[in-house]
Parts: C-alpha cells; structure tokens; sequence
C-alpha cells in the first residue's frame, strides 16, 4: 500500500477517534460540574482538562476568562483549534475523502454523513441548548463509523492501518480521561486531594463515560473506588477501552501489517504492552497515577512516531 494511502487511513481513524474521546472528557467534566463543590471548582476543573489535553496555551491566548461557555467552544466548535470536535470531525471526513476509492460506499457515507449533520446541529444551537445530547451524538456517530467499517471492509492492510490508528488513539485519550482528576488532586492540598479521591459520583461518571460501568459492577460487584477504576481502566484486558486492551489492538494490527523493516516498532508496541500485562496495581499508586499515566502518555506519543517513521514516512501529527 502507498505510504499516503495508509497515512490517511491511519490519521482518519485517529481523528474520529479523538472527536469521540473529546466528546467523553467534556461530558465528565458537564457532569462534575453538577456535582456540590467549592466556588473555584468550575475553573479548576476547565484547567486540569485543558492541560491534560495539551491545549491551555491555546485557549489562553483565544480567551480572556476560564468559563463553562468559552471552554465548550473552544473544544467543540473552534475550527482554529486542530484537537476541537468540529476540525476532528472535519480531518476525518478530508482524510477519507482522500482515499474514497479504499473506502465502501457504506463507509464513506456514515464518515460524510457525520460531518454534514454535525454543522448542522451546530448551526442549530445544539452546543448551547443540549451539550450533554450533542456528545452522545458524536459517541454514537463514531460506534455507527466503527461498525460500518468492520461490517463491510476488506479485512486488508487499508483496514489494519484503520485499526491501529484507532486503538493508538483510544490508548492516548483513556489515559488522559483517567488522568483528568488525578492531575487536579496533585495540585490540591492534601485535605482537599483525599476529598476528590473519594468522590464516588465523580468515579461513577468516570467510568459511564468510558461506557465501563456496567462492566465495573459485573467484575467487582461492590462499590466503586478510585483503585478498582484505575485497576479496570488500565490493566483489564478484557474491558475494551482500557490501555492494556487498546495496546493488545496496536499489537495485533502491527503483526498483521509486518515487514522486514517493522521489528523496531513492533518490539516498542510489544515492552509497553507486556509491561501493563504484568504491571501491578499497589506499584502504579506507589509511583503517582499521574506520574505513570504521563509517562505512558509520552511512550504512547513516541511509538506513534514510529508508526509514521516505518510505515507512512511523514511526520506524526
């Protein structure tokens, strides 16, 4: 497959992806806020999302205030922010258009579709009547993509490029879901941190917007706590949105798509996976979740460099 064919499939996948997962943190952060909670928490709260998502520096230097208001658009409709749902939506509709003739008809549909009816509901108002109906949107917009692809494609190297771009991403941003409130406890007093790691609402949310519930009162059968949210959203394989899940996807997807030049990237893939695979619970909380979830970040980000360098030959984005 020519590099640009595989680079556009693998950035399509990325993009839907990251609109997804962005529409998941934004409806934890919509449901904190209904939550009692001290009068700074609201900007508090903006800014750990901001930061963990990389994007405080951009948003400072588009808006003056930290508001509910601001925060929404800036990372749902601005189309001068990369990591935005509307240019997310946009660069997966772009990416597939560009290699249309790869995709099914079904498959480009949903894509288009999405983005069409997406600036609609935007041009309707839906941002600021029913933010929490318009995330659900982009959730079930991007599951209908996802089943439409492994429902009707080749399961060909276009398709596997299509995974592994998903299961990269999906590895990124559950790490930075999970992240958001421990980066925000690091920076509060101790009294406070306590406080906020014991909240079991916000846990309860944490894990509905990972769609993990059902699955958390299915293995553990007990109340919900902070280790056994971590213990599910990182290190079980069978949930699959969690980062030893998305990692066992990158694996599978680059040993389909081997060739005498992947070793490297495939041996990077494999030593993180197998270091979740054995990674014990009591280690992570005695190292900082934040610190482990950081340095899984800048691995995760690393070994999306040597996807592009093997595979694609143009710079990761």
């Amino acid at each position: 497959m020519l590099s640009r064919t595989a680079d556009h499939l693998f950035w399509m996948a990325r993009y839907m992806e990251r609109a997804e997962n962005t529409a998941r943190m934004l409806d934890i952060n919509l449901k904190a806020l209904l939550l009692p909670g001290s009068a700074d928490a609201e900007p508090r709260t903006h800014r750990a999302m901001l930061r963990i998502s990389e994007l405080e520096p951009a948003f400072d230097a588009r808006h003056e205030e930290t508001t509910s208001s601001n925060v929404l658009k800036f990372l749902v409709a601005d189309p001068t922010n990369p990591s935005s749902i509307y240019s997310c939506l946009q660069a997966t509709r772009e990416n597939a258009r560009a290699v249309r003739g790869t995709l099914t008809t079904e498959w480009w549909e949903t894509i288009n579709d999405t983005w069409l009816q997406f600036v609609e509901l935007l041009r309707g108002g839906e941002l600021e009547s029913r933010p929490d109906a318009l995330f659900e949107w982009v959730k079930f917009r991007s599951h209908l993509s996802r089943g439409v692809r492994l429902g009707t494609a080749l399961q060909d190297d276009a398709l596997f490029f299509t995974q592994l771009g998903t299961f990269l991403e999906r590895a990124d941003n559950t790490a930075r879901i999970l992240d958001v409130r421990f980066v925000d406890v690091e920076n509060a007093d101790s009294r406070s941190a306590a406080r906020q790691l014991e909240d079991f609402y916000y846990w309860t949310s944490i894990l509905s917007s990972v769609s993990a519930l059902e699955i958390y009162r299915k293995v553990y059968r007990d109340v919900v706590t902070p280790a056994r949210v971590v213990e599910l959203l990182i290190l079980n394989q069978q949930m699959p949105r969690s980062l030893l899940a998305s990692l066992d996807g990158v694996c599978t997807n680059l040993a389909m798509l081997r060739t005498d030049s992947s070793r490297e990237v495939e041996r990077t893939a494999g030593k993180l996976r197998a270091e979740l695979l054995y990674a014990d619970l009591r280690q992570i909380f005695s190292m900082g979740v934040h610190t482990f979830l950081t340095q899984f970040l800048a691995r995760v980000y690393e070994l999306g460099n040597q996807v592009a360098r093997t595979y694609l030959m143009l710079p990761v984005g």
